[in-house]
């Protein structure tokens, strides 16, 4: 692995001090992972791959293409921890109708009011706040409701954590740079080992995906590539966690 999605973002002068600081370290995995899927909604992802500059005329917080190019990563890490009995959880937003609730994030964004000015909804009605259905959570998964950045920030994610004796996340989704930075320094923060996935993350910004990868890398967490991430879940004994049984629950309502 010598050649990283930010190295051409790296000066010469970058790459001297990360050598040089320590930073970087290749962290233990932990025993008792979760992996977490960060805001994989319609909101940020469309309905079908979309090129980006046109799905954002519809989703503001659109990532366009890169969200599809994601997806087959995160089918396959959720299939491979539902065989081992890994927990699956996922977070994604909700808001008030009037989005009286948006808060601070109606202060960076000139396109906020379109939220409670227009249907946030599908083409088939669906919120843009539902799990797409390519990856959607099954009766056993966990659903996590936010309004904030962090899937840490006012919900019950620590707890479920600790209910299920986890001591280390594997971070998906999005954005690189906003939901799933700020979910891995709040896990970092609560001494969970963490791992994020470089390329089951996807951000709007190409440059920026890259930067935060290498940040979180050389301080919070191990970014690795899914198939070493893959060869790592292949590896854990199955049966290790008492996980929801998911009796009258169906795909999408799992909290």
């Amino acid at each position: 692995m010598t050649d990283r999605i930010w190295d051409q973002y790296l000066t010469e002068r970058d790459k001297a001090v990360f050598a040089a600081s320590g930073f970087g370290a290749t962290a233990d995995w932990g025993k008792r992972p979760a992996l977490l899927v960060i805001d994989v909604n319609y909101a940020f992802c469309d309905e079908k791959p979309v090129p980006i500059l046109e799905s954002i005329k519809t989703w503001r917080t659109s990532c366009g293409e890169d969200a599809w190019e994601a997806m087959p990563v995160l089918q396959h890490l959720i299939g491979l921890c539902r065989g081992k009995g890994v927990p699956v959880i996922y977070t994604t937003g909700t808001r008030r109708p009037d989005n009286w609730d948006s808060g601070s994030w109606s202060w960076k964004n000139s396109r906020r009011s379109e939220d409670s000015s227009s249907p946030r909804t599908t083409s088939q009605g669906r919120d843009g706040n539902d799990i797409v259905d390519a990856i959607a959570p099954a009766p056993q998964d966990l659903v996590v409701l936010k309004q904030k950045p962090s899937g840490f920030a006012g919900t019950p994610l620590q707890s479920y954590l600790q209910l299920l004796g986890c001591d280390s996340v594997i971070v998906t989704g999005t954005t690189t740079s906003g939901c799933v930075r700020a979910t891995v320094l709040d896990a970092f923060s609560l001494n969970f080992r963490v791992t994020v996935v470089e390329d089951g993350c996807f951000d709007r910004s190409q440059a920026s995906h890259a930067i935060n990868l290498c940040d979180m890398h050389a301080k919070y967490a191990n970014v690795y590539h899914s198939d070493v991430v893959a060869a790592h879940l292949q590896e854990l004994p199955s049966g290790m966690f008492d996980l929801p049984s998911g009796a009258g629950l169906s795909a999408q309502a799992a909290e």
